[in-house]
């Protein structure tokens, strides 16, 4: 009968759970992983660095340009014997120019004048390649154009002011531009190249004349030059908020994105024993 009760006891305690298997399975903590969403496409890549390289090249040739004669005017003529429409306080890199510098500056107008040139064209082919693409497949539309919702007033206040107190972008926004992108990406690629392309061939004995009206237009060859020389510092002052916001909203990410065509997000996923 001891025997009995012994075994019966031991039978009994080894169907009640201990204490270590009745606390509940902890759930892992998060497990961060990551994902990469398709960003941009093979050409706007391509187009893009080679826009790069292109207005690198005109902006460091166009300069050395401008230092040869930093005298700008409105019309027709303009010489160093007539009156400027304004002049940068720089010396020149000829001495027929008057500056009112005692000195001037290494003439480099040989080579700046022939890469000015070479890089112009290749921006040219380039941006109508870029254009005749987002045109066909329809990224101006996809990526570029606003919605109408976008477009009103609290929708670009808010924008506004979320960039002028620099807080940082959205995680959506590393797959999307903004309001704010878009209008000025529309008005770089349809307004301002445009326009410094057009001042440009004006400036060409050649092309004004086979087409007078693009000159004539603007007033006069040393018109064209004027507003060339405004038109670029526009662009300039686009490039300089365009690294600046890079830099801002992550320029590694940014920069792999535009260099491979997709941004790596973060993710949190769980997993759970047993489930």
């Amino acid at each position: 009968m001891g025997a009995t009760w012994y075994y019966s006891r031991v039978g009994d305690s080894a169907c009640i759970p201990s204490t270590a298997s009745a606390v509940p399975t902890a759930v892992p903590a998060a497990v961060p992983t990551t994902t990469a969403t398709p960003r941009h496409s093979a050409l706007v890549r391509v187009t893009h660095w080679i826009t790069t390289l292109c207005f690198f090249a005109l902006l460091v040739s166009g300069a050395e340009i401008v230092i040869s004669h930093p005298r700008f005017y409105w019309g027709e003529t303009g010489n160093d014997l007539t009156p400027t429409l304004f002049k940068l306080p720089i010396p020149a890199s000829r001495n027929l120019v008057p500056t009112g510098y005692g000195y001037v500056l290494p003439d480099q107008n040989g080579w700046s004048r022939y890469l000015h040139f070479q890089s112009a064209w290749l921006l040219v082919f380039t941006g109508l390649l870029y254009v005749v693409f987002g045109l066909w497949n329809g990224h101006f539309r996809r990526n570029l154009l606003p919605e109408g919702a976008d477009l009103s007033w609290r929708a670009l206040s808010t924008s506004i002011a979320s960039h002028l107190r620099f807080e940082r972008p959205i995680a959506a926004e590393a797959s999307s531009y903004n309001v704010l992108q878009r209008l000025s990406y529309l008005f770089v690629i349809f307004i301002l190249f445009p326009f410094v392309i057009w001042t440009g061939l004006a400036m060409s004995p050649a092309f004004v004349s086979a087409v007078p009206a693009a000159v004539n237009v603007l007033g006069g060859q040393q018109s064209a030059r004027t507003l060339h020389f405004f038109v670029s510092l526009a662009l300039v002052l686009f490039l300089l908020v365009h690294v600046g916001m890079v830099w801002f909203a992550g320029f590694r990410s940014r920069m792999r994105a535009m260099i491979t065509g997709t941004v790596i997000t973060g993710r949190a996923a769980t997993t759970k024993e047993g489930a």
